[in-house]
């Protein structure tokens, strides 16, 4: 990186750290998109903020749409530039905010992986150990815990990795969840939910713990992985895939398969976007709109309803 970017770029990542405190994965992020974006304009010749013309930033987006960047992709690169131009224009370390008016090319929409109902109650019907199970398997009683955790909850993966003991309570079946840019939001969990998590932590999570080598075993996170340590959403991603093979789902499964089916759930029941946009955590309602979309079948079942001359 050359010395007219060096500064600059140390200047707004400790800003967007320490003054605004963004999430440390957040932060990593901006990092490694603007690293991207100086070393293309240093392939072109531009070494000072305040050379780089609008056209410049025009053809990076052109670069990145050409390296088969998805939409989303190019979106969040090109956020990352504007906020980078907005705090140089801010520090006076250029006069002009030449970013302000390039715009990301619209990809196509698309809609997010969902189950339908029954498909989720198969997911979590093949991971429920039967309740007269002796000996349980604290994996098992782990797997069930979490699947049921974040259905109920429609929490991020990195929300069921990092979730402690102190952040949930059974009794009043709420639990406190931390999300983007260190965000704390309060949602309601479940019965089902609630039961597989009492089950856990009074039978399996003890001897999970157990199997911790160090001298300091794990005492906060809710969900250990078979060493005793927090588990990690790799791992994560591995229980959903296992568990959609067993109840033979064949459809993309993620972690985010499951918060995805929890928002459109909620909507499909009722709920309106607004309550669900805080049940989420999402900053702005235009993200949870995207739930909103409706179904081919529910489509054609209201049209058959609905419309007087349909039969």
């Amino acid at each position: 990186m050359s010395d007219g970017f060096a500064r600059p770029m140390s200047q707004f990542l400790a800003h967007i750290d320490v003054e605004r405190g963004l999430a440390k994965a957040t932060v990593r992020a901006y990092e490694s998109d603007l690293n991207r974006y100086v070393t293309w304009l240093a392939e072109r010749g531009i070494t000072q903020p305040d050379d780089i013309a609008k056209q410049d930033i025009e053809d990076y987006v052109a670069f990145l749409d050409a390296a088969g960047e998805s939409a989303r992709s190019k979106a969040r690169r090109l956020a990352s530039v504007h906020e980078f131009h907005r705090f140089a224009l801010g520090q006076h370390l250029v006069r002009d905010d030449v970013s302000a008016s390039v715009k990301a090319p619209k990809g196509a929409s698309r809609l997010p992986d969902v189950l339908s109902v029954d498909e989720v109650t198969r997911l979590l019907e093949a991971v429920a150990v039967p309740e007269k199970a002796q000996a349980a398997d604290p994996v098992a009683l782990r797997d069930q815990a979490l699947l049921e955790f974040m259905y109920a909850t429609g929490c991020r993966v990195s929300e069921a990795v990092g979730a402690n003991l102190d952040d949930i309570d059974l009794d009043e079946k709420i639990a406190r969840l931390l999300g983007k840019g260190s965000k704390q939001r309060l949602v309601p969990v479940g019965s089902y939910a609630c039961s597989a998590m009492r089950r856990y932590l009074a039978q399996a999570r003890a001897q999970l713990e157990s199997l911790a080598k160090t001298k300091t075993p794990e005492r906060r996170a809710i969900f250990l992985n078979k060493r005793g340590h927090r588990l990690s959403r790799q791992s994560v991603w591995e229980i959903v895939k296992q568990a959609g093979q067993r109840a033979h789902i064949d459809k993309p499964l993620h972690p985010h398969t499951l918060r995805h089916s929890f928002a459109t759930h909620l909507i499909q029941g009722g709920a309106d976007v607004r309550t669900v946009q805080e049940l989420l955590g999402h900053a702005s309602v235009t993200t949870t709109q995207i739930y909103t979309h409706v179904s081919p079948e529910n489509l054609i079942e209201t049209y058959l309803t609905a419309h007087p001359r349909a039969r």
